[in-house]
């Protein structure tokens, strides 16, 4: 069970993280200030600091928390599922964060453009993908006893996924995001055959 000094810490850092992802979402990368989300928040600056490095680590937190997500998901599917049918059913998780499951989809999808259109997040975001991908590769070779393969078919799930979100950022979320999940991995296989 977790003290009442880390119950008090996560509660500052889930609303530092609210409020700068409000904030990052509806004003922009450059145009918010730590100082604003500080404010927003109801702490200091300093405060911020004990938290987070940088406004971008935010983010990356967020999109790790869904990493997190996808791994403990991907370790839970059953072994009679082929790998991209693993796949795909794990990235129904981050699907679900974005649209369904959360209570504001405008602010979901403005920090996907935010996140794809920020170099200095989106390379970050990029290194974390990467990093993922390589976790998730690990375990399809678990499943199949095929590093190289599950390398090969991690990377092309993976670059379905991506092209599938940059697809609904940029059609501002009018296209289902399941739907172009589902068509990309339909694309990826037929690449493939």
């Amino acid at each position: 069970m977790r003290s009442l000094a880390d119950r008090k810490r996560q509660l500052v850092r889930d609303e530092l993280s609210e409020a700068a992802l409000k904030l990052l979402a509806y004003q922009g990368f450059e145009e918010t200030t730590i100082e604003q989300i500080a404010a927003a928040a109801g702490v200091s600056k300093r405060t911020f600091f004990r938290y987070f490095a940088a406004k971008e680590d935010v983010l990356i937190e967020m999109l790790s928390e869904l990493a997190d997500a996808i791994r403990a998901g991907l370790a839970t599917r059953p072994a009679s599922e082929s790998p991209a049918e693993a796949l795909r059913a794990v990235f129904q998780i981050p699907i679900d964060e974005f649209t369904t499951g959360h209570p504001d989809p405008a602010k979901s999808l403005r920090l996907a453009r935010l996140v794809l259109g920020t170099p200095a997040v989106r390379a970050r975001y990029l290194d974390r993908q990467h990093q993922l991908r390589t976790e998730v590769a690990g375990l399809l070779a678990a499943r199949t006893g095929e590093p190289y393969r599950a390398s090969v078919q991690a990377a092309i799930g993976f670059a379905a996924y991506e092209a599938a979100v940059e697809r609904w950022a940029a059609a501002d979320g009018a296209e289902d995001l399941g739907e172009l999940v589902d068509q990309a991995f339909a694309q990826a296989s037929l690449a493939l055959a």
